[in-house]
């Protein structure tokens, strides 16, 4: 299997460069290209064509919301290119942006947990397969916002289906919900289908369930 093709974008120099050296202790992955502006990441990504964009959610020109103006434009200017913005904040508000068009090949990580590779390598993976991530702070945020509405669907789920749905938002299988959570694959497809039912989710060949289920949180439709 061929490499996962990357450019990284950061004004900070040690930024880029500890990004890089993460993925260097990770085979299949190699770095075709670096930025460090919304510009030079925009000319970058029209000449090498990468796989993925790991991009700075804040950049010059004006350093407020670059990474989610990349995004949105590689939407539609290179729409197989996957894009894992990086932030500081765990602010549903920029997750929201970043997903507005599709959460498909979009992924959101906050740079506390570039300590070690793990959390960034398995972001990597699932977006560039066509999935999402979210980091899970984002999405405990995002559940506490959501489970104070009053009108809120969330409000029906149990504390259980919660947890079941907070996994299925950080891209985690039945089987890894289960292992994490100390219960059976078969009790966690129960709760899912449970979740399902309490947010009106019902089975449509045309929609994927479980992405409708997690941007119940992030575009609060519930």
């Amino acid at each position: 299997m061929s490499a996962t093709r990357i450019v990284i974008a950061d004004d900070s120099v040690l930024v880029r460069a500890g990004v890089e050296a993460l993925l260097g202790m990770e085979p299949g992955h190699e770095i075709v290209g670096v930025a460090g502006s919304l510009p030079e990441l925009i000319e970058i990504v029209d000449q090498v064509s990468p796989d993925l964009v790991i991009t700075d959610v804040r950049m010059p020109p004006t350093s407020v919301d670059e990474g989610i103006e990349a995004a949105n434009r590689f939407r539609t200017s290179h729409p197989d290119v996957g894009v894992l913005v990086l932030s500081q904040f765990a602010d549903p508000a920029y997750l929201r942006r970043l997903v507005d068009g599709g959460s498909g090949r979009r992924g959101y990580l906050l740079k506390d947990n570039l300590a070690t590779p793990g959390e960034l390598v398995t972001a990597i993976d699932l977006i560039h397969r066509g999935g999402s991530f979210i980091d899970p702070a984002v999405v405990e945020l995002l559940v506490s916002q959501q489970g104070n509405k009053a009108s809120s669907s969330l409000t029906r789920l149990t504390e259980r289906e919660t947890e079941i749905l907070a996994g299925i938002a950080t891209g985690k299988s039945n089987v890894a919900i289960g292992e994490q959570l100390f219960i059976g694959h078969r009790a966690v497809e129960k709760h899912i289908n449970s979740i399902f039912a309490k947010l009106d989710l019902f089975d449509d060949p045309d929609a994927n369930r479980r992405v409708r289920a997690v941007l119940m949180y992030l575009q609060g439709a519930a």
